[in-house]
């Protein structure tokens, strides 16, 4: 996302966290890149180097909502959001309408997904906006400045996987702040900096510059 974008959310996040703050929970993870510690002769075996990209496949998703997706090469099927950016991915995603309505009225920001070279995205499905009273909801999404700043704490610009979130222990988003990890196994928690968490109920989505974890509530920065 340009330096520029990023400038712009970070003024809008602390009027954000006032309006939503007690609507919403959820849970952050961290972008710290994990070293791999390996000398600099030595070569990583093959599937570490490949985990280390934070790149999956179809194979690799979990959690209770995937069976929720289409199936085969429908749109908003694992096979056919894969080779797609990730805001073009989401537009098919039937767990994420509301979502990407709310990307939609942010000027540039689906482009700006879109051509980023990797990212991490935490993506509320329907239900998780579905806990913030209604009047609250509108007034952010007809305000680009919080909404802005509100889609970005929801993006890292370092691309994990489950095993590189779990490993990381907390992410770094573009609106500023971070976003903590917790959990193991398949049962994966994202925990924002106002302390709620957002379990991730389908997680490792691929596309072809993100990795996406459907989230069942909206991350919150710290106040």
């Amino acid at each position: 996302m340009r330096k520029t974008q990023r400038l712009a959310t970070l003024g809008a996040t602390a009027a954000l966290v006032v309006t939503l703050g007690a609507c919403s929970n959820s849970e952050q993870p961290s972008t710290a890149a994990p070293s791999t510690g390996a000398p600099a002769t030595m070569s990583a075996p093959a599937s570490a180097a490949a985990a280390s990209t934070g790149v999956t496949t179809a194979a690799d998703v979990f959690g209770p909502s995937c069976s929720a997706l289409p199936q085969g090469g429908e749109p908003g099927s694992l096979d056919a959001m894969g080779p797609q950016p990730v805001a073009t991915a989401a537009s098919t995603n039937p767990l994420l309408t509301t979502l990407v309505t709310a990307v939609g009225k942010v000027p540039g920001l689906a482009d700006t997904l879109n051509a980023a070279p990797a990212l991490t995205v935490y993506a509320p499905v329907n239900i998780a906006f579905e806990k913030i009273p209604a009047d609250t909801l509108n007034s952010v999404l007809n305000d680009q400045a919080k909404l802005g700043a509100l889609l970005s704490y929801h993006v890292s610009g370092t691309r994990y996987d489950k095993d590189g979130l779990l490993a990381a222990g907390t992410t770094t988003e573009l609106a500023g702040g971070t976003v903590k990890v917790g959990g193991s196994g398949d049962a994966i928690t994202l925990t924002g900096g106002n302390g709620q968490a957002a379990n991730v109920v389908c997680g490792n989505i691929p596309t072809s510059n993100a990795t996406v974890f459907a989230i069942d509530s909206v991350l919150m920065p710290a106040s």
